[in-house]
């Protein structure tokens, strides 16, 4: 299990964005200073769990990114199934409801190899592609942003989950309602340098860290930059001053 990061570098999850095994592999070996990647559905689905076996034998930390969302009997089943594999971080959708999540809650402690290796169960409020327009016109969702998002950590805490992932952008308001041991997960992460992307709601990491973020999502500025290991260390540098600031 994983908590609170310490050191600028462990707040910063790269996530394996490609295709393949053995893509994942190279970009892993190009990085060897990263400890903490992102697998999401695209490369679970592709290598199964053979990765997730390496990337630990390796010393990695892995954030399992599945966002499971399904009735509570299936739920409770793939959250036994994934926590078998030892991983720090574990997604799942706040809007399964709460006999879901508790149920998934339960599983995660039965299917864990020990219970210092139960995962983390970080709630899905908002993906972070979604904007306050699409919410309201697209998904009829009668609430302001920030308050739908709240309302969706708040479920996710009453029912045993331990963090979320939001926009840094909602991360102040979570932290204040949800308490400082709720572990914030934060895409939607942009240095200035980089591309805004798909990402409709972001922050640079050090406002980032600023609002409250535990973690913090970054790929393609680093992964897609023309030297990725000089990015991930800038991006440490600016975590960095942003924490020496507030001693």
């Amino acid at each position: 299990m994983t908590g609170h990061p310490r050191s600028p570098a462990d707040r910063i999850i790269v996530p394996l964005d490609v295709a393949s095994e053995a893509d994942a592999y190279r970009l892993v070996e190009r990085l060897p200073q990263i400890s903490f990647w992102k697998i999401g559905l695209e490369l679970f689905v592709s290598t199964g769990p053979s990765l997730l076996e390496q990337l630990q034998s390796a010393g990695k930390k892995i954030f399992l990114d599945l966002k499971f969302h399904d009735i509570p009997n299936t739920m409770a089943g793939a959250c036994r199934s994934a926590s078998r594999y030892g991983v720090e971080l574990m997604t799942l959708h706040a809007t399964a409801g709460p006999v879901a999540l508790q149920a998934a809650v339960a599983a995660a402690q039965e299917g864990s190899p020990s219970p210092s290796e139960v995962p983390q169960l970080i709630a899905v409020t908002l993906l972070t592609s979604i904007d306050e327009r699409s919410l309201a016109f697209d998904l009829k969702v009668p609430l302001e942003l920030s308050d739908y998002t709240l309302q969706m950590a708040l479920l996710a805490r009453q029912n045993g989950l331990t963090g979320s992932v939001c926009s840094p952008h909602e991360a102040p308001l979570l932290r204040r309602w949800c308490g400082k041991e709720w572990l914030l997960v934060c895409p939607g992460v942009r240095p200035t340098w980089s591309q805004k992307g798909d990402q409709q709601r972001v922050m640079t990491p050090s406002q980032a860290v600023k609002a409250g973020a535990d973690y913090l999502v970054i790929g393609r500025p680093i992964t897609q930059a023309t030297n990725p290991s000089e990015a991930f260390q800038t991006i440490c540098d600016e975590i960095a001053a942003v924490v020496e600031s507030t001693l």
